[in-house]
């Protein structure tokens, strides 16, 4: 069983492909990169696979399960961490949790277990008892990754999570996702920007260019003999000279011409 598998996946909006016939293959275990420079479709595909978009055309499983038929059943088996933050603002960060937990099925006392280990490991127990609309984006962020962590998920998706977090924050967080991989808790399906961290992170890769594939298998076979960021900058035909220097700037004295 794979934990993802669409064929011909494809989402029209007025009458233009945002993701055209995409066929991924995310093998049970895996942390896997989802690349593409920005309107390539990543957060489009994110939101079919999770059930939040209908595709326009073509098929996609999760965990075996057929989303068109059973999407609850997918999203009881699923965590997801959006681009766009949902969280309720008048609520302190562990009322957060623990209501998650209980949306979720988790009896009171459990609820509120995990909770606490989640403010622990993503270091908020300080900030437990603070109202959500007081914390920092970042502090929001790893919030909103224990939101999708409390239901103990087996399969992970994660839209942007390291955007707007410090790099201490980062390596925290890079360290949880890997153990959970590592045990073989969970399946992670990241998108990112940051392709360092990407890389030093998954185990296998997927970028899309224009609602399209371009690439997808193991890391070591996407990159081949290079870094990431070149087979990415390759793969989506983006590599462009260097920006005309300023005119202006680094003049002598920085004084205007004719002065």
């Amino acid at each position: 069983m794979l934990a993802v598998e669409t064929q011909g996946l494809t989402r029209l909006f007025d009458g233009k492909p945002a993701v055209l016939e995409l066929g991924l293959v995310v093998p049970v275990g895996a942390f896997y990169g989802f690349l593409g420079p920005n309107g390539a479709g990543k957060s489009t595909t994110m939101k079919m696979l999770t059930g939040l978009l209908a595709p326009t055309s073509g098929t996609a499983r999760v965990l075996g399960i057929d989303l068109a038929r059973d999407a609850l059943a997918v999203k009881a088996l699923t965590g997801v961490v959006p681009d766009g933050l949902n969280l309720f603002e008048r609520l302190t960060g562990a009322e957060q949790l623990r209501i998650h937990g209980q949306l979720y099925g988790l009896a009171r006392r459990e609820a509120a277990r995990r909770a606490f280990e989640l403010l622990e490991a993503l270091e908020l127990v300080g900030d437990a008892d603070k109202l959500v609309q007081d914390y920092s984006h970042g502090m929001k962020k790893r919030l909103a990754l224990g939101c999708a962590l409390i239901h103990g998920p087996k399969l992970l998706f994660l839209d942007e999570p390291f955007e707007g977090i410090d790099a201490v924050a980062v390596a925290g967080i890079r360290r949880m996702l890997q153990d959970l991989v590592s045990r073989g808790a969970m399946t992670i399906f990241l998108t990112s920007h940051v392709l360092e961290v990407v890389e030093r992170l998954v185990s296998h890769v997927g970028i899309i260019h224009r609602g399209r594939l371009v690439a997808q298998g193991t890391l070591d076979e996407v990159r081949a003999s290079g870094t990431l960021e070149e087979t990415f900058i390759r793969a989506v035909g983006e590599e462009r000279p260097a920006p005309q220097a300023l005119s202006w700037l680094g003049r002598e004295g920085g004084a205007p011409e004719g002065t």
